[in-house]
């Protein structure tokens, strides 16, 4: 079945965590951190697009990739990001146009906060969610107010599509 997406991100907190407090030491937070989002944003906007059209070209075609289900393609990946028993959450909405789950259990926010690091956690996991969503389509907005990593008791992730699918 392959590596998880938690024990991928374990892995590469290992290098990650130390090379960001180095950058913060030398740059300053505030200028290491957005290298840092800026260097991992196109990387995530790629596994977006990557994981959009594995899941749905076969089923719909190049050419309307557009129209796929995203509340069906939201959902596979939200089980993706949950295997090892990474997430709880609950599924508010999923539909053709939008999917909402409110994430009530995060073992990687509790990863970070075990290595004392929940500002780096949400640099490196909680801010790839935008970056990611982009990459699926133009037309899919995420909106989310809050995070467990950042202290709040859930996080609130509202994806959308900005036009209807015909």
């Amino acid at each position: 079945m392959g590596i998880t997406v938690i024990e991928q991100a374990k892995i590469q907190a290992q290098v990650l965590v130390p090379l960001i407090k180095a950058l913060q030491a030398e740059l300053g937070e505030a200028r290491a951190n957005s290298l840092v989002r800026k260097a991992l944003g196109e990387t995530y906007r790629r596994h977006g697009e990557e994981f959009w059209r594995a899941k749905n070209e076969k089923n719909l075609g190049k050419e309307n990739l557009g129209k796929a289900n995203l509340g069906k393609t939201m959902a596979s990946a939200f089980a993706t990001y949950a295997r090892d028993d990474a997430l709880d959450y609950r599924v508010v909405t999923q539909s053709q146009d939008a999917f909402e789950i409110d994430v009530t259990g995060c073992r990687y926010a509790e990863f970070y906060k075990e290595l004392g690091e929940p500002e780096l956690g949400f640099l490196l996991v909680c801010s790839a969610d935008f970056d990611t969503a982009e990459g699926f389509d133009p037309d899919i907005k995420l909106a989310r107010t809050q995070t467990i990593m950042q202290g709040a008791g859930h996080c609130d992730f509202r994806y959308r599509r900005s036009k209807e699918v015909d």
